[in-house]
């Protein structure tokens, strides 16, 4: 009898999770044509459609999250690991070797590269260290029932916070590329979508690991690419002055996730004892990330 119960739960979390992914391509081929409707300078319009289609990679990242029914603390543990390997890789070859190559684009030599992304690499990680005092100062180390719903620990808000920071540049640099009609912008746009994948599946795994309702942690781990479309079309108007930010917005983003891999994530993920699962996840999801990062650059 219970198996009969678990099968049929198990059936409707699939139905659950494949009408997501259904209703998810349908609103992207509505959102397509009513893009389409628009009349946007052609630059203007490649730089949404490279957003958009990012913005979809996560979410369809997120859509997994719907059919798991619990989340053992190994599991969990082995994910922060995962979720800190994907950052860090992201962190290196997403946003740091990408904004050495931007800022010596617009005219800085080796050395004022280098310094550029320092100062901009620090001053992520500084601006993340005050969200993270701000945000932790009102939280407990652990997980703190209210009512039947767990509160999510604000370290793993400030590991949200640093993917959708991460998230930030990338819509500039799709926003760049079409913008100033380099003719790798769709590729750069699909690559970047592709990469988008894991960041959002680990979001919400991450987030439904730590109590929150499965549905919930979909929705915030679908929404965090949002801000790539946004970040596209504003840089693809002010493509001159983008270009310029660019390299710091990039080693912004990468201060910012190297904080709070290095503070928070690591060592959440191994708060439980399960320290070789963490560290088995950290090495999996670094190579998945940098084999995404540069196969697809």
């Amino acid at each position: 009898m219970r198996s009969d119960v678990l099968s049929i739960g198990s059936v409707r979390l699939f139905r659950l999770a494949l009408g997501t992914v259904l209703l998810l391509v349908g609103t992207a081929l509505l959102l397509a044509q009513a893009i389409a409707w628009l009349d946007l300078e052609p630059r203007m319009l490649r730089a949404l459609e490279g957003g958009a289609l990012c913005a979809l990679g996560t979410a369809l990242g997120a859509v997994p999250v719907l059919v798991i029914r619990n989340m053992p603390v190994a599991l969990a543990d082995s994910l922060l690991g995962f979720g800190a390997g994907v950052m860090l890789a992201a962190t290196a070859f997403s946003l740091i070797i990408p904004g050495l190559d931007a800022a010596q684009s617009v005219g800085f030599g080796k050395w004022g590269a280098g310094g550029l992304i320092s100062l901009g690499l620090l001053f992520g990680a500084f601006c993340l260290y005050l969200v993270d005092r701000k945000v932790a100062g009102a939280s407990p180390e652990a997980l703190v029932a209210s009512g039947s719903q767990p509160v999510v620990p604000a370290r793993i808000w400030v590991f949200v916070i640093a993917i959708i920071a991460h998230n930030i540049p990338e819509g500039m640099a799709i926003g760049v590329s079409a913008g100033g009609g380099m003719p790798d912008a769709d590729s750069l746009a699909m690559g970047i979508a592709l990469q988008d994948v894991p960041e959002g599946l680990v979001i919400a795994l991450v987030l439904a690991g730590a109590g929150m309702a499965r549905f919930q942690a979909f929705l915030i781990g679908a929404a965090s690419g949002l801000v790539e479309p946004a970040a596209a079309v504003l840089c693809a108007w002010l493509v001159k002055l983008a270009e310029l930010a660019l390299p710091l917005g990039l080693a912004f983003a990468a201060g910012a996730m190297l904080l709070v891999v290095t503070q928070e994530i690591i060592p959440e993920s191994r708060a439980n004892g399960h320290h070789r699962l963490a560290s088995l996840g950290l090495c999996v999801g670094f190579c998945l990330m940098m084999v995404m990062d540069t196969a697809l650059s």
